[in-house]
């Protein structure tokens, strides 16, 4: 369950929303993703970055009425060379949407149904 109270009262979470995602994108910054990231369990390397920057210019070119199907296609057509969807899975366990847009600091698309979108758990 999540505290409303101390949500609302903690500057640092004020910047982001209920799922943790962030809704001032200009807060964010490569060490903010490695902190947010080292909470996840993960040490980002040059793929997860090629991803992260991939999200944060999608998003900077689409705006906010980016679509989870849209983006979706795009990783995958983009990163196909690299292993596509299954490869996108590896690098982020809770979903190359949720994670990678949480750790890029970005909301999420549009029509991402759940917290685990795409994710291989």
């Amino acid at each position: 369950m999540v505290n409303h109270n101390g949500f609302t009262n903690n500057d640092a979470l004020a910047r982001s929303d209920m799922q943790g995602h962030w809704t001032e994108l200009t807060h964010w910054s490569p060490l903010v993703a490695n902190r947010l990231a080292e909470a996840d369990g993960l040490t980002l390397d040059e793929e997860h970055w090629q991803v992260i920057y991939y999200l944060r210019e999608h998003f900077r070119v689409l705006g906010p009425d980016w679509t989870a199907r849209r983006v979706t296609q795009s990783l995958g057509r983009d990163f196909a060379e690299a292993g596509g969807r299954r490869h996108l899975y590896q690098l982020f366990p809770r979903g190359p949407l949720v994670q990678g847009c949480h750790l890029a600091g970005l909301p999420v698309p549009h029509g991402t149904l759940s917290a685990s979108f795409g994710s291989v758990h």
